[in-house]
């Protein structure tokens, strides 16, 4: 968090681009983010809103002179005063209108970004909200051509949906003198914003013009709010106004500046993506390079296109997350090396669930389970290599022991000592010696049946030799005895078999087990974003209502009427997608991040 204002959108060659300082500071800020953007006419006093929002007397530029002061857009990052865990993300643009830019377009892009990346916009003007105020907030009519949903709609109009993701709307009048009165009776601030945005009955030319910023205000911004700030302090002093102390400003602008902080402060929501996505500081870094570089391409920006890119960019990242996670855990483990398989099934069972948590806390948006099963594989493929890991460790600690349990019978064979008559007999006593204290010592070893095997395969050369050269014994004796040693030898190969059996079951349960909690995992991730996405879609459909039900109350039953269409197609449109949704999630238990690897 940075308390400093470091310009992330700004010009070079004329042309917007992010600068990387800005970007830095965002990738490190992990909570979700509130965004308050400002926008309005140049020399109408934004900066200084701004810093009262940061908490502080300076910090964005606030000029004195009729230029433009601010350049691109500025930001200030701040943990929320109110909001535990939330950072509070100020954006200071550029003003509009300034003659000697030339370029209105260059006015619409800024106006556009500001509208994408916040979650709070403020529109700050000056006097009253006039026709005129109302006609200089032309770029709420241009962004139909500035912004597009899907991708797939080609030159569709589907500005029906922007009410879903476009950020609540404050408009904050200053230097008001005006009485706030509407009939001859006293109006609330709010009231006075809603009666300037009242249409006019008609269809004439005129009529339309006139109608048209304010539907779209109301259409695209069914949230709104309105402050109107009396003079700050004397003319004389305006152009000094950060340096001023509380005594010398205007107790009412003092009031009003509270009052719009404190609603900015308790009302302004965590910004969110389309389908109800938390964005992060991360994400909103994403999002600035994302919207500025397709802006500045000459391309209208996706909101479709850009959160595709970002789960793309996101999920990736929550694989490599998972997998750290994962492996540093292991790692650890790895230490204590040997150990018994049901301990490193157990590690591995509790570690692949917590690598699937942090997988889930940061991928959105994995509707096939794709980046989740490249999650499973890349843990199972690290599973694999621990357990041959392991099984190694094992290998050399029973090795080890074997020969320091057998080194006197070494020593034995070669003083010859069991060259002689009776020889055989002493060699079998002193072998099953060896075996019981090695089985003893190493029963619960992952490869001791193993290396078992090995040892008695060896000794047999031995045994074969010794048995061969006892006097003692008969020709039948040792037929018999040969007999004997060969069924030991079988015997302990089918205990090797039987033990890789269960070694292998008892693997395949771990990630069978492994695979329940990752699908237990995706299921709850699906269902939060389907919720997510219902209350979405309920909430816009609340605002088209509301919407149409002033159209009428105001006698405008043709608009109200075309409206029942709009919600009709934006039912379907939100049918599809849920079910679209649902297909994909039923696709997932039969696919493969849920299978079990053999």
């Amino acid at each position: 968090i940075c308390s400093a204002a470091p310009s992330p959108v700004t010009m070079s060659g004329g042309k917007l681009y992010v600068k990387e300082s800005a970007l830095q500071i965002l990738q490190k800020i992990e909570q979700p983010v509130v965004v308050v953007a400002v926008v309005g006419l140049y020399r109408t006093g934004k900066s200084y809103l701004m810093n009262r929002l940061a908490g502080k007397q300076t910090g964005f530029a606030l000029g004195s002179t009729i230029e433009s002061k601010t350049k691109g857009i500025w930001m200030w990052c701040v943990p929320h005063p109110t909001k535990a865990g939330t950072t509070l993300v100020l954006l200071d643009t550029e003003g509009l209108g300034d003659v000697d830019k030339g370029d209105s377009k260059h006015d619409s892009n800024i106006f556009c970004l500001a509208v994408l990346l916040s979650s709070t916009l403020v529109y700050n003007s000056r006097g009253t909200i006039d026709n005129r105020a109302i006609e200089e907030l032309q770029y709420v009519t241009e962004l139909t051509e500035c912004i597009k949903v899907k991708s797939s709609n080609n030159d569709a109009d589907d500005s029906g949906e922007f009410v879903k993701f476009f950020p609540s709307f404050i408009w904050a009048v200053r230097d008001f003198t005006l009485e706030r009165k509407i009939d001859g009776n006293d109006a609330t601030e709010d009231e006075y914003l809603e009666f300037a945005l009242k249409l006019k009955p008609g269809t004439s030319k005129k009529v339309m013009e006139y109608n048209l910023p304010r539907e779209c205000i109301q259409n695209y911004f069914p949230s709104r709010k309105c402050f109107t700030f009396p003079f700050p302090t004397a003319p004389e002093n305006v152009s000094r106004l950060e340096k001023l102390d509380s005594a010398d400003m205007s107790s009412e602008f003092l009031e009003v500046t509270d009052n719009f902080c404190k609603y900015v402060f308790q009302k302004s929501d965590v910004k969110k993506l389309k389908d109800g996505i938390t964005v992060s500081g991360r994400v909103l870094g994403y999002l600035a390079k994302n919207y500025v570089d397709t802006i500045s391409s000459g391309v209208v920006p996706c909101l479709e296109n850009a959160v595709i890119a970002m789960a793309m960019i996101e999920n990736e990242a929550a694989v490599k997350d998972g997998l750290e996670v994962y492996q540093s855990g292991m790692e650890k483990l790895k230490d204590s090396f040997p150990l018994e398989l049901k301990d490193v099934s157990s590690e591995h069972q509790h570690l692949s669930s917590t690598a699937t948590q942090t997988f889930m806390k940061r991928s959105f948006r994995d509707n096939d389970g794709s980046y989740l099963k490249t999650l499973e594989e890349k843990i199972n493929k690290l599973f694999d290599g621990y357990l041959r890991q392991n099984e190694e460790a094992s290998k050399r600690q029973c090795e080890d022991l074997l020969s320091y349990l057998s080194g006197p019978m070494t020593e034995k064979l070669k003083q010859g000592f069991y060259a002689k008559p009776g020889g055989y007999d002493l060699f079998c006593k002193d072998l099953e010696d060896i075996v019981k204290n090695y089985n003893s010592q190493a029963n619960k070893e992952v490869k001791a049946e193993e290396v078992l095997g090995e040892f008695l395969k060896q000794k047999s050369v031995d045994s074969k030799a010794i048995l061969q050269a006892d006097k003692k014994l008969s020709e039948k004796e040792k037929k018999i005895k040969e007999e004997t040693e060969k069924a030991v030898l079988l015997e302990q190969e089918i205990k090797v078999k039987e033990e890789k059996q269960r070694q292998l079951e008892e693997k395949m349960e771990a990630e069978r087990r492994s695979n329940e909690e990752r699908m237990r995992q995706m299921k709850e991730k699906m269902d939060e974003e389907m919720k997510l996405q219902r209350e979405e879609a309920e909430h816009a459909m609340e605002s088209k209502l509301r919407e149409q039900a002033a159209l009428l109350e105001k006698g405008f039953k043709e608009k109200a009427d075309r409206m029942n269409e709009e919600m009709e197609e934006f039912k379907r449109q939100n049918a599809e997608a849920e079910s679209l949704w649902l297909c994909s999630y039923k696709i997932c238990p039969k696919s493969s991040p849920f299978q079990q690897h053999s």
